[in-house]
């Protein structure tokens, strides 16, 4: 015989089970985008990398260009 907390009961461990099969979708989800960025932001790296070894004068260039528009920047002025 079902008693209404036997029922309760029921509901609660299928609440949790939902609960918890949903939160490991999520974590799995999470940990797929988490590597897609990782091996987005390496191979932007050798990219930079390879450009500053072909291009060094011009690498120079930009970084001094960024250097001076972001002190200008921060400066408050």
């Amino acid at each position: 015989m079902n008693t209404t907390t036997d029922k309760v009961a029921d509901f609660a461990h299928e609440t949790v089970d939902a609960l918890a099969d949903a939160s490991n979708h999520a974590r799995a989800a999470f940990d797929e985008k988490s590597d897609q960025i990782m091996n987005a932001e390496q191979q932007l790296i050798k990219n930079c990398q390879t450009y500053v070894r072909e291009n060094p004068v011009t690498s120079l260039g930009i970084a001094v260009a960024g250097g001076f528009l972001l002190s200008r920047l921060l400066s408050g002025r």
